[in-house]
């Protein structure tokens, strides 16, 4: 039996050239497709071996200006070389409450009056607060102007205020409770 198929000079192909024809273009198209399955393997494992490698890039320190070389530790624990501007802060929240003030005395704190409920050990500039995280800077402006205070110590979970640390007992005394405007500040 003759198969007519196109061929170039338009002769005629036998069923067995035909058929010759089918394999070889049957072959090309496996061919194709096992060649874009390993094309596609080769790819996948490049991508991850991307994601999975980190990458390093080494930074030329001597082309920094002067006031960037200086290493500052941030606080989520990477090394970064940036200058923090401490001086200005922009204030995130304000909070109208009432501020009161403790030394370190037993009647007053725990059994360690002297550590703070974040472990460091009070200093000026500590405030005790439930409410926001450890480190977070506030300022009381109405009181201290643009003095600093940090929150690392807590109270009792009843309290809903602001207290303030004072190395004199009579101070803290004096202080008494205010009604005054706490601002969260960031650098």
């Amino acid at each position: 039996m003759l198969v007519l198929r196109y061929a170039p000079e338009m002769e005629f192909l036998s069923e067995k050239e035909a058929f010759g024809h089918i394999i070889n273009s049957n072959y090309m198209y496996k061919s194709l497709i096992i060649r874009s399955i390993i094309t596609s393997i080769i790819s996948f494992i490049v991508v991850v071996l991307a994601l999975a490698i980190p990458h390093t890039i080494h930074a030329d320190l001597n082309n920094l200006k002067p006031e960037a070389k200086q290493p500052t530790l941030v606080h989520n624990g990477h090394l970064t070389l940036c200058k923090l501007n401490k001086e200005n802060y922009h204030v995130v929240k304000t909070i109208k409450t009432i501020v009161t003030a403790y030394s370190s005395t037993p009647d007053q704190t725990d059994d360690t009056p002297f550590i703070t409920a974040s472990g460091k050990h009070v200093a000026n500039g500590v405030i005790a607060y439930n409410k926001l995280p450890f480190g977070t800077k506030v300022r009381i402006p109405e009181l201290y102007g643009n003095k600093i205070f940090t929150v690392w110590d807590r109270m009792h979970q009843r309290m809903k205020h602001f207290d303030i640390w004072f190395a004199d007992t009579q101070e803290a005394k004096n202080f008494g409770a205010k009604i005054t405007t706490i601002e969260v500040v960031e650098s």
